[in-house]
């Protein structure tokens, strides 16, 4: 098996999630109690609230070059928003950054969608670093909330669920935003922050659900055991 590193922090809630669901299903796909190999760097959050991109750019190459030193084959970010550091860190480093955007496209491919709409935090939505790969790779379009819903939603984001808060009015709220976007023709949803699959289940709304966490452990284990 192949070494991955893991880029965790942001947040450690999701961090968790994505460390317990590389385990789970590395051993049923090789049917033994054998675990994979895994690196974690755990950032401070904070560093992300700051919006400082240089900064952050910096702490990314940082860690991404401590954890290819370290021995990681590849690596992984566990979030979304951090990838607006991928352009800058991966022609820097000599192993490969397992993009969230292509596990996004690959299944959003595999079921025939072509215009997806997007949730998550304010840079996650209004950014270019998951709808860039998903229209060069994938010819996929995709639609984010309405202006006036962007800021609620941020909230919900970074004062609630990386906060380990998972409320009804935050399900509710994203579970309407995604009627809203079907209703503009989306034919899928990205759960676009790794904390929206621990608040929305598949079970919760009869919406085609592209979880980014989910595909993206997918896209790792299948990395690991290749």
């Amino acid at each position: 098996m192949k070494t991955l590193g893991m880029i965790g922090g942001t947040s450690w809630h999701s961090t968790i999630a994505y460390y317990r669901l590389i385990n789970e299903l590395v051993s049923a796909k090789i049917h033994s109690q054998a675990n994979p190999s895994l690196i974690i760097h755990s950032i401070n959050i904070e560093l992300m609230r700051e919006q400082n991109v240089e900064k952050i750019n910096a702490k990314y190459l940082d860690v991404s070059q401590k954890l290819e030193n370290a021995g990681a084959d590849a690596i992984v970010i566990c979030a979304n928003t951090p990838h607006m550091t991928y352009e800058f860190v991966q022609p820097k480093i000599g192993i490969p950054i397992l993009h969230i955007a292509d596990a996004v496209g690959r299944k959003a491919k595999e079921w025939r969608l072509s215009k997806l709409g997007l949730l998550g935090n304010r840079p996650t939505m209004t950014g270019n670093f998951i709808p860039s790969v998903l229209k060069k790779n994938y010819g996929i379009e995709t639609i984010i909330p309405e202006a006036h819903y962007i800021g609620q939603a941020h909230d919900y984001v970074s004062k609630e669920l990386t906060q380990g808060q998972f409320t009804e009015q935050a399900k509710q709220f994203f579970i309407t935003q995604s009627k809203l976007l079907m209703e503009r023709g989306a034919d899928g949803i990205i759960l676009g922050c790794t904390e929206l699959p621990l608040l929305i289940k598949p079970e919760d709304v009869d919406i085609p659900f592209l979880s980014s966490t989910d595909l993206h452990v997918q896209v790792a284990v299948d990395f690991i055991l290749g």
